[in-house]
């Protein structure tokens, strides 16, 4: 890749030490753990890949019950992006644990899962396996139904997505990559970096054949559910494309999709197996850079908070993975203020959509700003409407 490439992605490292938020790793006390409730467990195996354990289990949940790994980005850690994305009052909300692995600055200074390092990315081997032994405890501990398995991750926790579902696929019913890469397609930090930039164009047999060699599994595989942000300049787009090639392959499904629509306003793509299941979907987040996409959900509710590369988008990118999981089915503990009771959070804003729409339109980010109005304000109201706010 060529030199100005380089500098451009080195010059942008130092920014993000000093992103207000959720960007610090173990840099800044604010970076939500006194909003998450997760807590460490510091023996669950031999742990090769040094990594911490982070787990929330909700009182009384049902036996049998589902598990989420969820894998921060650069520069997070397990708390702060548990609190931006709002996974634990997900988890509460509809009965499911969760797991939340951490990087040590010990492995990787800015705190990225290391998923091009050829010891991290292979099964029985370093983060993989420090991950694999994580969800081994969760399942003996809290009686997990090991047929009900997730992960998910943004980033460079979206890369290592890719590598846990490669290498285990085995473990998991499904997954979900948020501006990540796909498996195999970088063994060095150069790789990686001309990954992130460019994408390099190779078949779809060709990264279907990564996968396929991480693990002497031969199937069922993991559903997935693939997000990016159109304007992403720190993760190609592309690589979207690539992911949804590789499992395309894998699970022997077209190129073309069975069906596109219009999800919260930004464009799914789905493709179906024999079965007539969702095996594979894609979101392509209009005009959003690089982050996880925050939103209200179907049901009204707000889950996780605006931070660095957590970014409002109005659809709720965690809401729509649990559900493409098939967690969000049972809720498991409703709020104390019933919403069934108050005005809808989705139904106020939506009143406050209509007021700007007959006065000029309430369109994107962009047009709310010019046309001057609050969104804090509108949001405020919708939360002091629904009794979650005073």
């Amino acid at each position: 890749m060529s030199l100005a490439k380089n500098i451009e992605f080195l010059r942008r490292l130092p920014k993000l030490d000093k992103i207000a938020g959720l960007g610090g790793f173990h840099r800044s006390p604010g970076s939500g753990t006194a909003r998450s409730p997760l807590i460490e467990t510091s023996r669950f195996g031999s742990n090769p890949g040094n990594l911490r354990m982070l787990s929330f289990v909700p009182e009384s949940i049902p036996p049998k019950s589902g598990l989420v790994v969820v894998l921060h980005g650069c520069t997070q850690n397990a708390r702060g992006y548990d609190a931006g994305a709002g996974w634990s009052t997900l988890a509460e909300r509809y009965g499911f644990a969760l797991l939340m692995p951490e990087q040590t600055t010990s492995n990787n200074a800015n705190g990225c899962f290391n998923w091009f390092n050829p010891e991290d990315t292979i099964r029985g081997s370093g983060e993989a396996l420090s991950i694999r032994q994580m969800i081994d405890h969760m399942v003996r501990k809290h009686g997990i139904d090991p047929q009900h398995i997730f992960v998910t991750g943004l980033s460079a926790g979206g890369a290592m997505t890719s590598v846990m579902l490669a290498t285990y696929p085995e473990v998991f019913a499904g997954g979900a990559i948020i501006a990540g890469l796909p498996y195999g397609v970088a063994s060095n930090v150069k790789e990686a970096l001309s990954s992130m930039f460019q994408a390099p164009y190779r078949s779809h047999r060709e990264l279907g054949d990564l996968v396929r060699r991480a693990s002497p599994h031969q199937g069922p595989w993991p559903k997935l559910s693939v997000w990016h942000g159109s304007a992403d300049r720190t993760v190609n787009p592309v690589n979207a494309d690539e992911i949804i090639k590789q499992w395309l392959d894998v699970h022997g499904l077209p190129l073309s999709p069975k069906s596109e629509d219009m999800v919260d306003g930004h464009p799914r793509k789905s493709w179906r197996n024999s079965e007539g299941q969702t095996a594979v979907e894609s979101f392509t987040i209009s005009n959003m850079a690089h982050g996880t996409p925050l939103g209200i959900a179907e049901n009204g509710e707000l889950f996780g908070t605006e931070g660095a590369f957590l970014i409002e988008t109005g659809i709720s990118s965690s809401f729509h993975i649990a559900k493409f999981f098939g967690l969000t089915g049972k809720v498991h503990k409703a709020r104390e203020t019933s919403l069934t009771t108050t005005p809808p959070v989705l139904e106020v804003l939506r009143n406050d959509q209509q007021k700007q729409s007959n006065s000029g339109g309430f369109g994107s980010r962009t047009r709310r700003r010019q046309s001057g109005i609050d969104v804090n304000a509108v949001i405020t109201r919708a939360l002091t409407a629904a009794g979650l706010m005073k």
